[in-house]
């Protein structure tokens, strides 16, 4: 048997009222007519006591009989089993795990901290309760591991290539390939991975500051490059209309000083400051 089995058991109100029976006659009879044999019945009311249990919603009960797996019981409400028969109570409710900041490398041997956020319940109760020592810790574990897994498979951030997928930008596949992953080395202990996602990343304090200023400077940089892309079709739209509309002829050098005075004014970072010549072109 290594697969969960639906027990059974009988129901707890009609065995209540039958130990109930046994123990109020019982003493009754050793009270008023002081017959020993009535310590018999007595002592099966209360040998028969230990049966009783109880299943609240999205709750379960494993029951075992000296080693032997006899079923789970996951129909919520009041019932009796064999006295001898030990219980385990495993909740089938969904649970959330929030894993502490870990710090590893990824994929480029930057230093990161990186945590996830885990939501699943146990499906089958036979190997939550015997494949593994404890299915808590277990999920624990597993995830930490699959986390350090996943850090080495991708870089946190690629500033020369924006196709390839990154941690910090690639979270459908980053997601997938971690549910993925905790579900493969969930399945041993019957645990279903509901959601699973990081919900912490970031880079490790020693790096951090130098990698903020890495990110500013990629930043300016595509910047400037819009700024100065804009820049050159606007002047080349400038020069073209002046020729369309025939308002001025311009030679070469008058060109180029045209071109340079707009790259100025377009490029720069602050308001220019106009200069009025009040003379001709040449002075």
């Amino acid at each position: 048997m290594n697969h969960e089995k639906e027990y059974t058991p009988l129901s707890g109100y009609i065995m209540l009222v039958i130990v109930l029976i046994l123990l109020i006659t019982s003493t009754w009879a050793l009270i008023v007519m002081r017959n020993p044999v009535f310590v018999w019945p007595l002592a099966l009311g209360l040998i028969l006591t230990p049966g009783f249990f109880y299943i609240n919603p999205n709750a379960s009960m494993v029951l075992v009989l000296f080693g032997d797996y006899k079923g789970t019981v996951k129909r919520n409400g009041f019932y009796w089993v064999n006295p001898l028969f030990s219980k385990k109570s495993i909740s089938l409710r969904a649970r959330n795990f929030d894993s502490e900041k870990i710090k590893v490398n990824d994929k480029v041997g930057n230093p990161i901290q990186i945590g996830v956020i885990l939501v699943w319940q146990v499906r089958d109760t036979f190997k939550a309760a015997f494949e593994v020592d404890n299915y808590e810790n277990f999920v624990k574990i597993q995830s930490d591991s699959a986390v350090r897994k996943l850090a080495g498979l991708y870089p946190y951030d690629n500033f020369d290539d924006d196709s390839e997928v990154t941690l910090r930008s690639g979270h459908d596949d980053v997601n997938h390939m971690l549910e993925e992953n905790l579900r493969n080395r969930l399945e041993i202990a019957g645990i279903h991975v509901i959601e699973a996602r990081i919900g912490y990343l970031a880079y490790a304090p020693e790096i951090a500051s130098a990698m903020l200023r890495r990110q500013q400077a990629a930043a300016v940089v595509s910047a400037r490059y819009k700024i100065v892309e804009g820049a050159v079709s606007m002047v080349q739209m400038a020069l073209d209309h002046l020729a369309k509309e025939q308002i001025i002829e311009l030679d070469e050098e008058r060109k180029a000083a045209m071109v340079s005075n707009l790259m100025v004014v377009l490029c720069a970072d602050k308001d220019v400051s106009p200069v009025v010549n009040t003379g001709t072109l040449h002075n």
